[in-house]
């Protein structure tokens, strides 16, 4: 009698990349022609504009309980937020993608990124990059003067964080400081100038970058050490978990700074259900830090992106702050 055939394996669709989820809407639903594109912008793998947007609604919810009101321009603030964060990241990975196509071929994770492996070309992915770009422009312009030159200023550290890897062992540093301009944005359209508290926000978000990109980093340290390429997690090595305590207390003392400083004039009970967000966000990253495991890819992946939820955590807080 003769054995049954082997039941294949099921194929992932042809150019998918290596770190996406295997049931993202991309490769499961977008037009074939498009999906080079959106692969590039990583929109196969939306924690990137999740870990964008969320700073941005910090400040625009901080500001908002300490000016007392928003309304209907808040509303608008927040979803123009969010158009601009999907359109940005996919404008910044594509420059990164750009920058780093020879490194990225080297790296395994990386490799069948489209650039390295040629489903698009450099010119493709350069237009592609200006056109997510003016978009993202055509909204912030909706927004006030200050923030209208605050959002392009942002385009400093989005240029510069694809080298920084190059030169200095920081480079999450540098991510930091980008992904969280949106604190700083997000303040200063609802009041129309800094204050403070969003600088407090500000430097937060960099050590709650500092954490999260350390864990992501600890992927591709073999390869990194290989070819050259600077991270924190090649700095830190065995010395991780200490560092990512550090940054841990750090993001959630200064988020405390900020919420102090934007409540302090509201009631106390608004004050200490605010104070929540820094509280309950730090349980969650101690939650992260029990279980980071350096050796372990499929768990460094899955920390990170439980940083959504942790990042979803202070909005929740700081709503039900608004109020009281």
């Amino acid at each position: 009698m003769t054995a049954n055939p082997p039941i294949p394996e099921p194929q992932a669709p042809a150019g998918t990349v290596a770190d996406a989820p295997n049931d993202n809407w991309v490769d499961r639903f977008a037009p074939a022609v498009t999906r080079p594109y959106l692969r590039l912008s990583r929109a196969d793998r939306p924690i990137g504009t999740w870990l964008l947007l969320l700073p941005c609604l910090w400040g625009i919810a901080l500001a908002g309980l300490q000016a007392g009101s928003l309304g209907a321009r808040g509303l608008w603030l927040a979803l123009a937020c969010a158009a601009g964060a999907v359109l940005m990241r996919g404008a910044g990975c594509t420059w990164n993608d750009i920058t780093d196509r020879h490194i990225d071929g080297q790296v395994a994770r990386t490799r069948s990124r489209p650039l390295p492996s040629g489903q698009v070309s450099l010119r493709g992915a350069l237009v592609w990059m200006a056109a997510q770009a003016l978009a993202a422009l055509m909204i912030l312009l909706t927004f006030n003067g200050a923030a209208i030159a605050l959002g392009i200023l942002a385009l400093v550290p989005v240029a510069v964080y694809p080298f920084a890897k190059r030169f200095t062992w920081w480079p999450q540093a540098f991510l930091g400081v980008a992904f969280n301009w949106g604190a700083l944005l997000g303040w200063v359209a609802v009041t129309g100038s800094l204050g403070w508290p969003a600088l407090a926000l500000f430097a937060s978000g960099i050590a709650w970058t500092l954490f999260y990109d350390t864990i992501y980093a600890h992927q591709d340290a073999e390869d990194d050490a290989l070819i050259g390429v600077k991270s924190t997690a090649r700095l830190f090595g065995a010395q991780t978990p200490v560092w990512l305590r550090r940054f841990m207390m750090v993001s959630v003392s200064l988020m405390g700074m900020a919420v102090i400083g934007a409540t302090i004039e509201r009631s106390v009970l608004s004050l200490v259900v605010a104070l929540g967000a820094p509280w309950a966000m730090g349980w969650h990253l101690a939650w992260q830090l029990r279980g980071f495991d350096a050796e372990n890819q499929p768990r460094l992946l899955q920390l990170f992106r439980s940083n959504r939820d942790a990042g979803l955590i202070p909005v929740l807080f700081f709503a039900v702050a608004f109020f009281l």
